[in-house]
């Protein structure tokens, strides 16, 4: 494979995933470690994505209180917020995960709606800050670095006291059969406490990101009430989803 091939298929991963390790990219191109870094590296310069320590982020993943227009797949993660708002419900307790699709549900929660609403991520957080009729519960912890969230036993043992009406997360990697996955252990340990805190699990999730898997495994699907894509509920991608009784919007 050509280097210019790698640099695209490495892009294509972080843009879709956000984060991916150099130890994926390895795998996926079927490269040494060696050459993968070097890679990341390149691409860093060209300022095409931001290398961290053992892989990479997409600049669209470092986020701020600023207007982030370098977001993979924009339009698809406003459809999808879009269709999550249609949930909220006046004076309602809820919970928003960190990332690039819950923070567009963030930033169109219209101003006078009132709610209460949990975040352990920091650019959501300072985002539902500016809403009037917002109520923002920051669940603090050890902040990870790339994604901007509480990870730690703090923020676990914060959302075991708590039961919210609707969390809204995102994943890495989720597939019909297994569930859903992340590569980062903290981060799943976090996220299998938002599916006990929350009465009903709303899953936000892009096409691109159906049938995938990885390392560590957050929940089965079956723990997860409805899942919002940007696709009609009937397309025939979705159509494991159905099977396992997911509601599809």
């Amino acid at each position: 494979m050509l280097k210019e091939e790698r640099h695209q298929a490495i892009l294509s991963q972080v843009e879709l995933h956000n984060r991916i390790l150099l130890t994926d990219i390895a795998e996926i191109l079927d490269v040494s470690i060696d050459t993968a870094r070097r890679d990341v590296k390149e691409l860093d310069k060209e300022n095409k994505l931001r290398k961290v320590h053992g892989g990479a982020i997409s600049l669209g993943f470092t986020s701020s209180s600023t207007r982030n227009t370098n977001i993979y797949a924009l339009s698809q993660k406003i459809t999808i917020a879009e269709k999550a708002a249609s949930l909220l419900k006046n004076e309602g307790v809820i919970f928003i995960d960190g990332g690039t699709t819950c923070m567009e549900l963030a930033r169109i929660i219209p101003a006078n709606l009132k709610l209460t609403c949990f975040t352990l991520s920091l650019p959501v957080a300072m985002e539902l800050n500016s809403k009037p009729n917002v109520d923002v519960i920051f669940i603090g912890g050890t902040i990870s670095k790339e994604p901007q969230m509480a990870i730690g036993s703090t923020p676990t043992h914060t959302l075991s006291e708590i039961k919210v009406d609707y969390s809204f997360i995102g994943t890495g990697y989720v597939d019909a059969s297994y569930g859903l996955t992340e590569f980062d252990w903290d981060i799943v340990q976090v996220k299998k406490a938002v599916v006990q805190a929350s009465k009903k699990t709303v899953l936000l999730c892009i096409s691109e990101k159906l049938n995938s898997r990885h390392r560590y495994k957050t929940c089965d699907m079956n723990a997860i009430n409805t899942m919002i894509t940007e696709l009609s509920p009937d397309d025939d991608q979705l159509k494991l989803f159905r099977n396992n009784n997911v509601h599809l919007i």
